[in-house]
């Protein structure tokens, strides 16, 4: 027998490689790939054996059907807008009254005088206001003759004394002539058109009346070259009638909040803090705090001729709105992580959050008290400080956006096939984007992009101008947690027993269950709690 060519080794046969072998290896390796993915992807994609089975109360949210979903959605959007339409019906929120320079200086040796229009003195005496005017600013526009199609800026200085007239009608000084401050402003004009400027501003009201006098300083070579035609200086408070909506509603928000508090708290009662699931236990923080942000402590605004119940206002609001921001960031992490040590998961997050409201606690701050030891303070006289504020808070709201679209892509990516979990997720999302969205579209549509810019400290341009961005901002932020506490309340035809526990992760006991029975719950069977409470183990809790 003749020995085969091939036979090297002398084994009495020979291997011969396939037609196909290079498709084969490629098909090999293409396999030991998508073994070696299909290990990762237990990782990636977490079964039961995972820590993701964490016990908690059973949440209205999975018991929920398709008409509920779309009822509570319906009942939630019926809400805001019927809050909107009354803002829309409700009286706008300033009240303005205007006088012009040569009313001021009619019948008085001044008027005559070619350069009073570029150096002042403009002695006037502001409308009556009461109490509910809250504020008073003092703002002026001037109007040249200049027809040239250019944009000019001019730097000046303006001096200012306050005197409050008493219910003798006895002038006292508030900012007397010996420590006026000259302050720095800007004068930009397009053609014969300029800019307004504020003068000063009030943050708080002690007399009915106040008489101001307002110099110009370093306006004179301005005068000479586009000729100032005229001066008309603004008075502009917050108006009388919107102020007593802005109670009542206030009332009524408070109101409603302290009854979902109690519900809610109601109907925690009988389940241990540690069988609530993450969404309930960071409601049971928000609601306090919505609470708060309601401020009870508003009427002292009125009462009280002090900067303090503004400026505790502007600290609610910050920080309801911190922890409300904070609320996002750990349900979509807490949805993946059972293990919440205080280093590990929630250090990060108030990194993150911390500079945001420190931003907003300076300011609701900084201004205040800087206008109490000078009405004429502008943010734009601290140029340098302002500036690098303003990156600040540019940067920490960029670090936020980056860091929950990452915690949104990896929850979706880990969770949005699992039973409960995707509905979690999508109720969160819908309603987050929803908030999101409505406050950018109602801050874009009021600042514009130059929010970005000048308008970026309250002042007179950026407290709302009707009543309806007043009653969609506050019903929004309300309406938005009574949603979500009625939706992550405990479900009672699952509280059967003192303690009605299921698992967080059901796939086991509805792996023959469609998605659409799970996610709407259709059968009925899908409705039971998944841990028995008087009988036997499950199988899977067997281990």
């Amino acid at each position: 027998m003749t020995k085969d060519a091939t036979d090297a080794a002398g084994l009495g046969y020979a291997y011969h490689l396939p037609s196909g072998g290079l498709l084969l290896r490629l098909k090999n390796s293409l396999s030991h790939f998508s073994d070696l993915f299909s290990e990762f992807n237990k990782y990636i994609a977490p079964a039961y054996h995972h820590d993701r089975c964490e016990r908690s109360v059973h949440m209205r949210l999975y018991s929920m059907s398709k008409r509920e979903f779309m009822m509570v959605f319906l009942g939630f959007l019926t809400c805001f807008s019927l809050g909107i339409i009354i803002g829309l019906t409700g009286p706008p929120i300033t009240s303005t009254a205007q006088i012009t320079a040569k009313q001021i200086l009619a019948n008085t040796t001044l008027a005559q005088s070619k350069k009073v229009l570029a150096t002042g003195p403009f002695a006037m005496k502001s409308p009556l206001m009461t109490t509910y005017s809250q504020q008073l600013w003092l703002i002026a526009k001037l109007v040249t003759e200049n027809n040239d199609d250019e944009r000019y800026d001019k730097s000046f200085h303006i001096s200012v004394s306050i005197d409050g007239i008493d219910d003798e009608h006895k002038p006292l000084s508030v900012l007397g002539a010996g420590i006026a401050h000259n302050r720095t402003r800007h004068l930009v004009c397009v053609r014969n058109d300029c800019e307004e400027f504020t003068v000063m501003h009030l943050g708080f009201l002690d007399y009915a009346h106040y008489i101001i006098t307002v110099r110009f300083l370093g306006l004179e070579s301005f005068h000479q070259k586009y000729n100032i035609k005229g001066i008309t200086f603004y008075f502009k408070t917050y108006s009388p009638e919107f102020t007593q909506i802005e109670i009542w509603f206030r009332f009524i928000f408070l109101l409603f909040t302290f009854i979902v508090i109690c519900w809610y708290a109601h109907s925690l009662r009988k389940y241990p803090i540690y069988d609530w699931s993450i969404e309930q236990k960071w409601l049971s923080i928000l609601l306090p705090l919505l609470f708060l942000y309601d401020n009870p402590f508003f009427p002292l605004v009125f009462m009280m001729n002090s900067w303090l119940p503004g400026m505790l206002d502007g600290v609610l609001q910050a920080t309801f709105l911190c922890a409300l921001l904070m609320f996002w960031l750990c349900i979509y992490h807490g949805l993946r992580q059972n293990e919440r040590r205080f280093v590990r998961f929630y250090l990060i997050k108030v990194i993150v959050i911390l500079p945001i409201w420190l931003c907003a606690i300076v300011l609701a701050t900084w201004e205040k008290c800087n206008e109490l030891k000078d009405p004429t303070y502008s943010h734009f006289v601290d140029t340098k400080n302002y500036n690098s504020f303003q990156i600040f808070f540019y940067i920490a709201c960029c670090m936020y956006v980056l860091y929950l679209a990452l915690l949104v892509l990896r929850a979706y990516t880990e969770l949005r096939f699992m039973p409960y979990f995707d509905m979690r997720l999508k109720f969160l999302t819908l309603l987050m984007l929803f908030v999101l969205s409505i406050s950018i579209t109602v801050t874009v549509c009021r600042f514009g992009f130059g929010i970005l810019e000048d308008n970026f400290v309250a002042s007179l341009n950026t407290t709302y101008q009707s009543s309806a961005q007043f009653m969609c901002f506050y019903g929004l932020l309300n309406f938005y947690l009574y949603t979500c506490a009625y939706v992550y309340s405990p479900n009672e035809r699952f509280a059967q027993a003192e303690l009605a526990v299921t698992k967080d992760n059901p796939a086991f006991s509805m792996i023959n269950d469609s998605d659409e029975e799970v996610v709407y719950g259709s059968d009925e069977e899908s409705r039971r709690p998944l841990t028995s409470v008087g009988g036997g183990k499950n199988d899977y809790d067997s281990d």
